[in-house]
């Protein structure tokens, strides 16, 4: 039985960036929409079964109030603690069930604590948050017949998807994180707010990836190199004065940045690249969320054994190619 999941994060598109930059609110009512049109498309695409994370709002259940699929649609037995890891632990239980691929509706953050709970599940990240450079902004119509189309197997998985880099965040050669877009040392213990705001405080900016049109820190990189998510190479910065190059950024919807950048340096896979501030904090794809202690030996490592990510465009093209919905 093909099998596909749906990790719906209600409290995304809603922290402080809100009030500190100009985003909009992604409310959980137009969640709720967007997955009702999600697990029709899933089931028009082939899935014969959906499963799915509960949550506190319960954004699937009020979605199926208007809909009635004719394929099972079924919660998951996991606990809820109403934290980032409920999203890790559904995405490890996924990877039990035999699920074939996981839509994921969130911003970076929530894309990135389904991958600690696996990389080697598919995973389709419709965008519903903050700083969206991971996930996938479009129609959930569509993500959903793609999703519904990868996992019933009527395409290679190969071709469906991309397999992209992410970080390793280790402390003292031991993986204690990782990160999928970018990892900011932030030369400060005190956290007001989990978001990067002071630049001037952040000495080192690795990236997974780079484009100028993209938003958050990897704008910043983005008007230096450009860098896709499957290419086996990272960025390096080093900011502060004095600087080489100043460079100006939209860090956050609607608000812009000017840092000095001292020095960019390639990564390579596999290469370690020490952090050299303790004590201090790592922000991982716009999060701060781990210590670095004082005597801590902390590195961040690209690793190209990434999340593979579905393709939606390429799925699409390649169904119309096989005639899989024309009869």
């Amino acid at each position: 039985m093909s099998i596909a999941g749906i990790l719906a994060n209600p409290a995304s598109g809603k922290d402080i960036r809100r009030l500190v930059a100009h985003g909009s609110v992604f409310d959980n009512q137009e969640k709720v929409r967007m997955t009702r049109r999600l697990i029709l498309g899933m089931e028009r695409g082939g899935v014969e079964r959906i499963v799915y994370m509960p949550d506190a709002y319960g954004v699937v259940e009020r979605a199926l109030s208007a809909i009635s699929p004719a394929i099972p649609v079924t919660p998951l037995e996991t606990p809820m603690r109403n934290t980032q890891q409920d999203t890790t632990t559904a995405a490890e239980i996924m990877e039990t069930l035999g699920v074939a691929c996981m839509v994921v509706l969130g911003g970076d953050g929530t894309s990135r604590a389904a991958c600690k709970g696996t990389v080697n599940v598919p995973i389709l990240p419709l965008s519903t948050g903050t700083n969206n450079v991971f996930p996938f902004m479009g129609e959930a119509t569509i993500a959903g017949l793609a999703a519904g189309v990868t996992a019933s197997g009527k395409l290679p998985i190969e071709q469906c998807c991309v397999q992209v880099c992410m970080f390793d965040i280790l402390r003292n050669q031991e993986v204690i994180d990782i990160a999928l877009v970018d990892a900011a040392v932030y030369d400060d213990v005190f956290m007001a707010s989990r978001a990067v705001w002071r630049l001037d405080k952040v000495p080192q900016l690795f990236l997974t990836r780079c484009r100028a049109d993209s938003i958050g820190l990897s704008a910043i990189g983005g008007q230096l190199r450009s860098i896709r998510p499957e290419e086996p190479r990272g960025l390096a910065l080093e900011l502060g004065e004095p600087a080489d190059a100043s460079v100006t950024a939209a860090i956050a919807p609607g608000m812009f940045a000017t840092v000095g950048v001292r020095g960019v340096k390639e990564m390579l896979p596999d290469e370690i690249h020490p952090i050299h501030t303790a004590p201090g904090m790592i922000a991982v794809d716009g999060e701060r969320e781990v210590d670095i202690h004082r005597g801590d030996a902390m590195a961040i490592r690209l690793n190209t054994a990434g999340p593979k990510v579905v393709d939606v465009r390429r799925v699409m093209d390649l169904s119309r190619k096989r005639g899989l919905f024309v009869r």
